[in-house]
């Protein structure tokens, strides 16, 4: 594999997923905060751009009130952010939607997306997909990461249950799903991380389907 040109998009680390309605519940958050911290300081080491964004939503919206405490980013985060970061603040759920993240990419010449941050289940999934579109390869995190349980008029899940459930839909097309571990080695290395495809996905979960 030719070697990866990566970009670390750290994706809402912010309160209100810590302290507000949008608590993130699996993988546990202080977990996943630890290993964001973890991949933030391994981009740094290896001179991989790094691009910390914040979504926002205008006065009088139930969370991500810009200026508001559940808006700000997690301490653990803002205290490594550096000049050197692109910065920027997003009103969709994937972080090229309405940013110049995009150009500002290819203008460093990325090739490769490393996702971490929240929610598995809403931006980051998001983020992947825009990205295919938009000729970047990805890469996610699946401990730097992590997803809220869900319950509407379609029916219920656990946030264990769809965070894992998105790992392996992730990893099946969209993005070679990894840890922080193996990342971090993978960027020591300047090493690319293998995803799997659709169809051979569809004939294991099928030969996986016959066994049960």
């Amino acid at each position: 594999m030719t070697p990866p040109r990566r970009a670390l998009i750290v994706v809402d680390v912010q309160q209100e997923y810590f302290d507000g309605p949008l608590q993130v519940q699996y993988p546990p958050r202080d977990e996943s905060l630890a290993n964001i911290v973890t991949v933030v300081e391994a981009a740094a080491a290896n001179d991989v751009p790094v691009v910390i964004v914040q979504h926002q939503m205008p006065e009088g919206a139930p969370v991500f009130v810009e200026g508001s405490q559940g808006w700000a980013l997690h301490p653990e985060i803002e205290k490594r952010v550096t000049q050197a970061w692109k910065h920027v603040n997003k009103t969709y759920s994937s972080v090229f939607a309405g940013t110049d993240v995009a150009e500002w990419l290819r203008a460093k010449d990325v090739d490769t997306i490393t996702i971490a941050g929240y929610m598995t289940n809403n931006c980051d999934i998001a983020t992947a997909v825009e990205a295919e579109g938009l000729g970047f390869a990805t890469e996610i995190l699946s401990d730097a990461s992590g997803a809220i349980h869900l319950a509407n008029e379609a029916g219920r899940v656990s946030a264990e249950e769809l965070h894992k459930t998105l790992m392996v839909l992730l990893q099946s097309n969209l993005a070679a799903v990894t840890t922080t571990a193996q990342w971090a080695d993978a960027v020591h290395t300047n090493s690319a991380l293998a995803k799997s495809n659709l169809v051979v996905s569809a004939l294991e979960g099928r030969s996986a389907a016959a066994l049960v």
